[in-house]
């Protein structure tokens, strides 16, 4: 027996039927304000594919077999598991149900230095992001957060490498094609798959209908991760329109209308980025500060330390576009960078 449309909160617990052979099942993140990382359940044949697999803990697993019954299936029903990028809430209960039923893990091949990086290095803390504050001059923010994070176990085993390390292209399977698009920027090696068929866009974090997702947040990067993300953007609207069926958020709407708000968006956000940092010589640190966040405008201090180091690392991410467009230079001085309008800017 199929579930029922669920028309309650998208991060209700229950499942959504998206198209007849295509179903949203919302994991739960506790302590986490994204509430919610959406799986989505593809019927095909005799298998299960998921699109991410989500967090490795009991409430996640559980919700995910309470889903699946729901469709009448099971967990040994799940054959692939497509990943659109390695943060734990999309990888890691991937890798468990490897583990338990032999599901086989496809990855973006670009989050393979990540994930490498991330063996050597054994240790949760974003430590890219860290340096990255103290480029920007805030490091007593970076101590902070540290300290706040505490120092909990590294546990290798849900970090493993996946089956099959996925480029651009096309996946067949008996009943679902779809295609691989490499989309970086919310971290080098996420991807977001294209069912072109049925006009569906699996967007992962790369397009969020309510949010704009964190750039680069990862161990490794490029050096320009917004304006990766940026072209990435672009990239989307390349193909044809598709619903969009993002990894936190309700599904449903276009996908290009949403990649064009976030455009939009950016281009706002550069525009009082550099508004903020005026005629001064100063570091990301001080513009953030003048820089207010979230939809609903709050200022940097009402953030907790996790939240202002996004928040830092994303004005250091604009800063660092409106150098690579000519609008601002900067130099480094006693390893911070500190930043200033170009000659004839403004």
């Amino acid at each position: 027996m199929k579930a029922k449309l669920d028309r309650g909160p998208w991060a209700s617990s229950g499942v959504e039927a998206i198209r007849p052979d295509v179903h949203r099942i919302p994991l739960p993140l506790p302590d986490d304000g994204l509430r919610a990382v959406n799986v989505y359940v593809l019927e095909d044949g005799d298998d299960v594919i998921l699109i991410d697999g989500g967090w490795a803990i009991p409430e996640s697993r559980q919700a995910l077999e309470t889903g699946l019954a729901a469709l009448g299936h099971d967990l040994g029903d799940v054959s692939h598991i497509l990943v659109t990028h390695v943060h734990r809430d999309h990888y890691t209960q991937a890798v468990e149900l490897r583990r338990l039923v032999g599901s086989r893990v496809y990855l973006g091949a670009g989050e393979r230095p990540g994930l490498e990086m991330l063996d050597e290095v054994r240790t949760d803390v974003p430590v890219t992001f860290l340096d990255t504050l103290r480029r920007a001059g805030a490091d007593e923010l970076a101590e902070r957060v540290l300290r706040d994070m505490g120092c909990d176990e590294f546990d290798a085993s849900i970090w493993e490498a996946p089956d099959h390390w996925l480029a651009p292209g096309v996946i067949q399977f008996e009943r679902h094609a779809l295609r691989v698009v490499p989309t970086p920027g919310h971290t080098r090696g996420h991807v977001v798959y294209l069912d072109e068929s049925r006009g569906l866009l699996y967007s992962g974090d790369h397009v969020l209908p309510h949010i704009t997702p964190s750039i680069g947040f990862e161990l490794t990067t490029t050096g320009r991760p917004l304006a990766e993300y940026l072209d990435s953007l672009h990239l989307v609207t390349t193909f044809a329109d598709a619903e969009l069926l993002p990894a936190h958020g309700p599904a449903g709407g276009s996908a290009h209308a949403r990649a064009a708000e976030l455009l939009a968006h950016h281009d706002t956000r550069l525009d009082d980025t550099i508004d903020a940092l005026g005629r001064r010589t100063s570091d990301a640190f001080a513009v953030a500060r003048d820089l207010l966040w979230t939809r609903r405008e709050v200022p940097f201090a009402e953030l907790n330390a996790f939240n202002q180091m996004l928040a830092v690392n994303e004005t250091a991410a604009h800063l660092d576009v409106l150098v690579e467009r000519g609008r601002l230079a900067f130099e480094l001085v006693s390893g911070v960078k500190r930043y200033v309008r170009a000659d004839g800017d403004g």
